[in-house]
């Protein structure tokens, strides 16, 4: 019910239309621009398994992209997200000889996807099969 005049019109009526859903991606860069972007299948989630296998795959990417660049490690930053805290994903990454950097819970300073992904993440996506 809604309070309206007798003489007013009826309100129109607007058509809910369904989203085409939510794409999750997982992204790694390097100061160069982006290495990897995945996205999840639909009806996955992201677990220790499929996460270590994203980080199989950022190693051959980086073994193929940066030859001779890479004579120290690779020092890895990412998100407190449970899947990346597991035991099984630490081992992978001292596995791959990846060393990890602590990233604070809730830091609003450190946003480094604000300042160098996202020019790079546009273009990429405007070119991707996904969206075209």
């Amino acid at each position: 019910m809604e309070w309206r005049h007798s003489g007013s019109p009826h309100p129109k009526k607007f058509q809910v239309q369904k989203s085409s859903g939510k794409v999750l991606a997982s992204i790694f860069w390097d100061p160069d621009g982006i290495l990897l972007i995945d996205y999840l299948p639909k009806g996955q989630t992201i677990n220790a398994e499929y996460y270590s296998s994203l980080l199989v795959q950022l190693k051959d990417i980086l073994k193929e992209k940066c030859r001779g660049k890479i004579t120290k490690g690779v020092l890895f930053l990412h998100d407190n997200v449970p899947a990346r805290r597991t035991l099984a994903t630490q081992k992978k990454l001292a596995y791959l000889c990846f060393q990890s950097l602590d990233h604070p819970p809730c830091s609003l300073d450190l946003a480094p996807s604000d300042y160098n992904l996202f020019a790079g993440l546009k273009k990429t996506i405007e070119m991707s099969p996904l969206f075209v």
